[in-house]
């Protein structure tokens, strides 16, 4: 890119705050080393958040954050972006809850987000808009006259047209994203879903174009990581007990409570293992306001204890159980310990922690990973033992032939997955969507059809 191109970072949240995640760490790095903009909400609820727009630069990335009032985040954020959308786009509309207030309000946050993005730009800037709490963004830059070229990228699945279509306001929604110049997604199952939906209910709409980018981790600098001294020693009789180590947000569409049940088969199933296995599952709360997590939080700690009554006894404990937060540099060396990496959600679009599993082993003597076919890393990591985590017999087993399995088999497997992370790693990623969304610019015809890797 020339040198008067600016990547503008558009996200519900900013890396001004600790929480911002994932999309945060993968891209900050490399950010500060070129002139570029991360715009997006500081965190902060104010009751009059007009006029408040705060900046600060990190390295050549200046940061651009707004407040937004309690009740607007409400409705775009805890309303429709995570009432509606995620539940649905993660095949869960038992879990939907529509109000028309709350779509009003997802729409005005948006608008909102546009108008104070709109005096920070530049003519050649590049807009790279994340994730499904901005999916009208593009339609509502549009509307301001904003020209630039505008790219989304989402991070979560997007769902089949037969799900897709009980969304409410679907139609309005494939509109506005037809508003952006290229769509990227985390796999081709994503991208086929969307343009198959476009075409059955808005086929008068020309699809933009559209592209597979599965998000990649740095594997180098998260095996220095997992190469420092640990903070907690899990497992320290390595000899004696095998680690099954498993980290999640605490979501229903981890698949938590069936993680647990397969692992209570698994010690039913093989006494022999009582006193040498111990999972460790690490799931801090979110969302702890709304019923469904208030559920899967009392459910999971009701399994929990099962296990523990069952199975457990003075010298050994089966499960242990953690509800906070850990930072990267702890969890890093607590993946090197452990013979098993247990990442089964039930619907994911990529799963980092699949990723940051495979990085942190030692290629001496690597763990294992067990992965559930529906997260989006299914895709790329053909060494994990692949399971259905609806099925607790198949976990179980997966389980057992992981922590049995020869070290030869587990140097192969990792050998493999070591490769792909390499060759797709989140600088790769990021180079080759913003590679693509400067090409679009100049093709006139828009298909829907995937730009070539």
């Amino acid at each position: 890119m020339d040198r008067l191109e600016r990547v503008v970072i558009v996200a519900n949240r900013t890396p001004a705050v600790k929480s911002a995640g994932g999309l945060a760490s993968g891209l900050l790095d490399a950010l500060k080393k070129e002139r570029s903009l991360w715009f997006g909400w500081s965190g902060e609820l104010r009751e009059d958040p007009s006029n408040t727009l705060q900046q600060f630069s990190q390295g050549k990335l200046t940061v651009a954050a707004i407040p937004l009032s309690p009740e607007a985040h409400n409705r775009y954020y805890n309303g429709f972006a995570n009432g509606v959308l995620w539940p649905a786009f993660h095949h869960r509309l038992d879990l939907m809850c529509f109000t028309e207030d709350d779509y009003t309000g997802y729409l005005e946050v948006n608008q909102h987000m546009a108008e104070q993005l709109r005096p920070l730009l530049n003519d050649n800037d590049i807009i790279w808009v994340h994730d499904y709490h901005l999916l009208p963004f593009a339609a509502m830059c549009r509307g301001l006259g904003i020209q630039q070229r505008l790219g989304f990228f989402l991070h979560i699945p997007f769902p089949v047209p037969s799900v897709a279509q009980a969304i409410p306001r679907i139609d309005e929604l494939l509109d506005a994203m037809c508003s952006y110049d290229l769509l990227g997604f985390q796999t081709e199952d994503d991208r086929q879903a969307f343009v198959a939906l476009c075409r059955e209910r808005r086929p008068e709409i020309p699809i933009p174009q559209t592209g597979v980018y599965p998000i990649g981790v740095d594997p180098h600098a998260l095996r220095r990581e997992a190469e420092a001294k640990p903070v907690v020693e899990l497992w320290p009789d390595a000899g004696k007990i095998q680690g099954i180590i498993s980290v999640d947000r605490l979501d229903y569409t981890k698949g938590l409570p069936e993680r647990f049940k397969a692992y209570g088969l698994l010690l039913e199933e093989h006494p022999e293992l009582h006193g040498n296995v111990q999972l460790v599952q690490i799931a801090p709360p979110s969302r702890t306001d709304v019923p469904a997590y208030a559920e899967l939080r009392h459910d999971l700690t009701a399994l929990a204890g099962e296990i523990l009554g069952k199975h457990g006894d003075l010298e050994w404990q089966p499960l242990v159980y953690v509800e906070r937060q850990h930072d990267r540099a702890v969890l890093m060396p607590l993946y090197r310990q452990a013979r098993v990496g247990l990442v089964t959600p039930l619907k994911d679009g990529m799963n980092l922690v699949a990723k940051e599993f495979v990085a942190a082993q030692d290629p001496d003597d690597p763990g294992v990973l067990v992965l559930s076919r529906f997260a989006g890393a299914a895709c790329q990591l053909d060494g994990a033992l692949l399971v259905n985590p609806h099925d607790p017999g198949e976990v179980a087993d997966a389980m057992r032939y992981a922590l049995t399995m020869s070290l030869e088999e587990r140097r192969a497997r990792h050998r493999r997955m070591w490769a792909v992370l390499c060759a797709s790693d989140i600088d790769g990623w990021r180079r080759r969507f913003l590679v693509d969304l400067k090409a679009v610019r100049t093709q006139k015809v828009k298909t829907g059809e995937p730009l070539s890797a």
